[in-house]
């Protein structure tokens, strides 16, 4: 039997498309997108070319990318507060926790070191453009690296690109980092090496709403 919606069924439904369109358009503006006419957000604008740090960072081509790797507000109980870092190395997500049972997602990679830690820790150090220490092992595979040793200046060609954060526990430095990378294409993959990366756009987007001290959890 079809439906016959009536004017009055019609206008007693607007004001909950309106809210929809209103959360919809205020999760958008939470995960720091500017939301189109319809509320979807602006990836375009979000990941366009920026200048940062003196340097100039190309665009992502998202359009290429599984969207669920696009950053977004999503709905993510969690018994941890709001402020808090997820990171999910095995689904390739990193989440921000929010107030009332949602996440700020955004796509991540994971290298080899990615993998070999799990746990608890917090943010000691934050660093805009990095100096990179590539580890004693790396230089043992590769000696052309052996001139990093003292650490290779910040820049696009830096391993740890834009943005680096260090976790912590207590006094001890865990070695793992979550930081931004110069190879986009490996988001949402398995990377080569490294440990939690993020697109430059992304982790600038994440360094500017964490505090040092915020806590890290790491899922096995």
């Amino acid at each position: 039997m079809a439906l016959k919606l009536t004017r009055r069924s019609f206008v007693a439904g607007i004001p909950l498309l309106l809210a929809a369109c209103q959360s919809q358009q205020k999760s958008t503006v939470q995960a720091g997108l500017n939301p189109l006419s319809d509320g979807t957000p602006d990836y375009a604008s979000a990941y366009a070319p920026i200048r940062d740090g003196g340097f100039s960072l190309p665009g992502i081509k998202y359009q290429n990318f599984d969207p669920k790797y696009l950053r977004q507000t999503v709905f993510y109980p969690s018994k941890y507060p709001a402020g808090t870092i997820v990171v999910d190395p095995k689904k390739k997500f990193l989440y921000l926790i929010e107030p009332g049972g949602r996440a700020i997602r955004y796509g991540i990679g994971v290298g080899r070191a990615g993998f070999a830690w799990n746990g608890e820790a917090v943010i000691r150090f934050k660093r805009e453009w990095p100096k990179w220490f590539p580890p004693d092992e790396m230089i043992e595979r590769d000696p052309s690296l052996a001139k990093y040793k003292d650490g290779q200046a910040g820049g696009p060609g830096n391993p740890i690109g834009a943005r680096g954060l260090y976790l912590w526990q207590g006094n001890k430095d865990t070695l793992y980092r979550i930081h931004s990378t110069n190879q986009p294409s490996s988001i949402g993959t398995n990377a080569s090496s490294g440990c939690i990366r993020m697109w430059h756009q992304d982790i600038i987007d994440l360094y500017d709403r964490v505090e040092l001290g915020t806590k890290v959890i790491v899922l096995g």
